[in-house]
């Protein structure tokens, strides 16, 4: 008869390492907790270390919101459940830990990067290496790259932003129909789309609706094309 083995886990703040900022609130990190046949794996909360960026903060009037500890123990917690019963009869830490790097991403925040270095090149070939230089510095961290080039929207022509739109879908990652269809089904501060999210045929659906309402067909049919793509390059990465 094979032995059955449980699977517990919880989070935990790591009082061995110094507390850091939250939003203006001193905390010690947040660190994961998993065990299964008699052995136990930790590492650090990525909701924690997502949500804890700048960009997730706002400032109004001198008082600083973000997100709260309780906010990243409840989605932590949610994740969790989802992996545990993902392969149960199939459980092992190290597949765990695999999952567990996988489906937490939030898509926006891995595609950003290379969203901001094609705003990068934009730049340079337009002219405009003193805004290439501000989205290749520090700067740009402490927002979201969507809320830039919202702005760049008002500061731009017509023909600039739509230039730099049309040739994101050709030339850059998805970012920008990602976040904006983000922004439409999330509320501040929680603006993120996670691959354990992409995994519900309604959000799915949604998106493509999004698309359908926002983009041509070609562009549209691009666009979804490349989710796929960097679906694929996500999964290797946690292999």
């Amino acid at each position: 008869m094979k032995e059955t083995y449980k699977v517990s886990y919880k989070t935990y703040f790591n009082e061995r390492l110094n507390k850091v900022d939250l939003h203006g609130k001193l905390t010690h990190p947040l660190y994961v907790q998993v065990t299964f046949d008699r052995k136990t794996i930790t590492f650090k909360s990525y909701y924690f270390a997502l949500l804890s960026k700048e960009k997730y903060r706002l400032t109004v009037g001198g008082l600083t919101k973000g997100p709260g500890i309780a906010e990243i123990i409840k989605l932590e917690n949610e994740l969790l459940d989802f992996l545990v019963n993902l392969d149960l009869e199939d459980f092992s830490l190290e597949k765990f830990r695999q999952d567990y790097l996988f489906y937490n991403k939030d898509l926006c925040d891995r595609i950003e990067p290379e969203f901001c270095n094609y705003l990068i090149t934009f730049f340079y070939d337009k002219g405009l290496p003193a805004l290439a230089k501000l989205v290749r510095g520090d700067g740009i961290l402490s927002s979201h790259a969507y809320d830039v080039i919202r702005d760049m929207k008002v500061a731009f022509s017509k023909k600039m932003y739509d230039e730099l739109k049309e040739n994101a879908v050709y030339y850059g990652p998805p970012y920008l129909p990602l976040y904006g269809f983000v922004e439409e089904i999330k509320q501040w501060p929680l603006k993120f789309l996670t691959v354990m999210e992409w995994q519900d045929e309604n959000i799915r659906q949604q998106l493509d609706a999004y698309l359908k309402r926002n983009y041509n067909p070609e562009h549209a049919e691009i666009i979804r094309g490349q989710i796929a793509d960097w679906l694929k390059l996500i999964k290797e990465e946690s292999l």
